[in-house]
């Protein structure tokens, strides 16, 4: 599962608490990952869970082991994102302070929770990448910026297993899906991951000179790479 934060752009909480505001935001300016994410990226997920009759999870900070803090009432695509209006619960130990938290503004991010479906790479931003679709699991309450990196550290395992079990099961991923997916599980921008995994594919060792000459996030990257695919040949 990936995930990207947003800051909560909350128009109300109320003392019942429910609140209102923006999940994702369209366009703008690359993050700090290179991902933009594109209008009607939500839009089938959001079909799919109608039809279902269910809704994405409300978490917090993606910890999808424990119980929900509440559910999410209504979501849907506007000309500026994905626009979500939510119900904690306020019987749950857990939303209670939540609900506190984001009412005093202490608490001030959402993060979605996502598999990524399609995305494109214009040929003339190098190292972006356009979110075009993706199935929406759940959006978290976070802090932000604070615990930003606790939000996606609480992942990394998680996304790594997945590539994992996709390749043993005999379903390797694409160049693309590769560089994309563990960059994101080993905080990496695009176009270092996709320097990691050129040289990773080259079959480098590393003592070899085009890898010293690397910065040491593209070195560790390297290792951290082969790492990870060593253990897909463990028994």
């Amino acid at each position: 599962m990936n995930t990207k934060d947003f800051v909560l752009e909350t128009k109300s909480v109320s003392d019942e608490g429910e609140f209102e505001g923006y999940g994702s935001i369209f366009g703008g300016k690359p993050d700090s990952y290179g991902d933009i994410v594109m209008p009607g990226a939500f839009i089938d997920s959001l079909k799919a869970h109608k039809t279902d009759k269910s809704m994405p999870l409300m978490l917090f900070g993606h910890k999808a082991s424990e119980l929900t803090i509440g559910q999410w009432t209504e979501m849907d695509e506007d000309k500026k994102g994905l626009r979500v209006k939510g119900q904690f619960d306020l019987e749950d130990p857990l939303g209670q302070r939540v609900h506190r938290k984001v009412k005093k503004g202490e608490m001030k991010g959402l993060s979605i929770g996502y598999e990524l479906v399609k995305y494109t790479t214009p040929k003339d931003k190098p190292g972006v990448f356009q979110i075009d679709e993706v199935n929406l699991w759940e959006v978290s309450v976070v802090n932000f910026p604070a615990n930003r990196r606790a939000a996606i550290d609480a992942v990394k395992s998680t996304q790594v297993e997945m590539l994992r079990s996709k390749l043993l099961a005999g379903v390797p991923p694409t160049i693309r899906e590769f560089e994309h997916g563990l960059g994101k599980a080993l905080d990496l921008s695009n176009s270092q991951a996709e320097r990691a995994v050129r040289i990773l594919l080259k079959g480098l060792n590393q003592g070899d000179p085009e890898l010293e000459t690397e910065k040491p996030a593209v070195k560790e990257a390297v290792q951290n790479l082969r790492n990870v695919l060593g253990s897909f040949l463990k028994p």
